[in-house]
């Protein structure tokens, strides 16, 4: 293994934070490609940070023995991926912070990409440059009998399923290539299950996928951090928000890349992504969005209140963002105090459900 690349006492460039919560071998393998990328020629001097969210599998441990230098933040209770990156980044000396999900690793030549695009000539008003996240593993085109719950679906309706390398037609396919929000307020990947050697649309984007981004420390104290309250998900489009509204520009790097094992460590399907996924989409729309955006979002959570295959989650999601309201409502008004672009410019970039 490769050691990060350091310089005695001297303050790093780069700030790599990995924020764990349980992820065991997860962990280690991420780690693992972080730091042999650190240790490649031309990459900024880099410290490597795991903030540990009170985990009990001692995978923290084990990363700390097996890779010098490494440096272990411990939490004392699970603060979620918001409140665990905003301890790593008070704690990061870098200029420059990383964010790579526990359960990605990064590709060969990722943090030379990522940081060097950030410094390039003219973009010294970017705030994050957000890189190409694949899905690990093969994939194939479900049959039209497949079950429902089978397999992923695409923005377009397509839908693939898991396959050997081997198969005939398995495809690698892409997770994300930054954030987009819809004209409804749901957030998701830009570029979800797009081939994994198609071009992305466009080199700028409108939020940054949290997983795999460098953030110019610089943006950060000029709209502050993660917001706690969010616990996880949509935290980085709330962030991406804010650092657009002060306008900053987020870029797309497709040279720097993570492979990510999608939903590891939360999992599609369970209530507790449901809940978390559908509160914060709602309270993230009233402290941002347009007030169009938030009723077309309301509309939809009432439909799926009346009709939806979850109702109980549902009516959980919306008495845990009632209870946010007065949050989202005084973000709302913060944001706005601090803009330099208007909510409607920015509302550019909002594409259709």
């Amino acid at each position: 293994m490769t050691a990060p690349t350091s310089a005695g006492d001297r303050t790093p460039a780069v700030s790599v934070l990995v924020v764990d919560w349980n992820g065991g071998d997860l962990l280690l393998r991420c780690l693992q490609s972080v730091t042999e990328d650190a240790g490649r020629p031309g990459v900024p001097t880099t410290e490597v940070v795991v903030v540990d969210n009170a985990s009990t599998d001692g995978a923290a441990d084990r990363a700390q023995e097996r890779f010098p230098g490494l440096i272990v933040l411990r939490q004392e209770s699970n603060l979620g991926f918001a409140g665990g990156a905003n301890a790593g980044i008070r704690a990061a000396r870098g200029a420059v912070i990383v964010l790579v999900n526990n359960d990605a690793e990064v590709r060969g030549g990722f943090l030379e990409a990522v940081t060097a695009a950030l410094d390039a000539p003219g973009n010294e008003d970017v705030a994050a440059v957000t890189g190409r996240v694949l899905l690990a593993g093969w994939y194939r085109p479900l049959p039209a009998d497949a079950a429902p719950e089978e397999g992923l679906r695409g923005h377009d309706g397509s839908r693939w399923g898991r396959a050997d390398e081997r198969d005939p037609g398995a495809r690698r396919l892409t997770n994300s290539t930054g954030n987009e929000m819809t004209r409804s307020g749901n957030g998701r990947d830009r570029d979800w299950l797009a081939p994994a050697d198609q071009q992305p649309a466009g080199s700028q984007v409108f939020g940054f996928n949290g997983g795999c981004v460098a953030l110019r420390r610089r943006a950060l104290d000029d709209v502050g951090l993660f917001d706690d309250r969010l616990f996880m998900y949509f935290e980085d489009t709330e962030l991406s928000w804010r650092l657009r509204r002060a306008g900053w520009r987020i870029m797309h790097e497709p040279g720097a890349v993570t492979v990510h094992q999608h939903a590891a460590s939360s999992g599609t399907a369970t209530a507790f992504f449901q809940v978390a996924n559908a509160r914060n989409r709602l309270v993230v729309s009233l402290g941002q969005a347009p007030w169009a955006v938030v009723l077309r979002g309301l509309a939809r959570t009432g439909y799926r209140l009346l009709v939806g295959p979850h109702r109980g989650r549902t009516a959980r999601a919306v008495l845990q963002a009632l209870a946010l309201v007065p949050w989202a409502v005084r973000r709302r008004r913060e944001t706005d105090r601090r803009a330099r672009l208007s909510r409607r410019e920015v509302a550019g970039w909002l594409v259709a459900d």
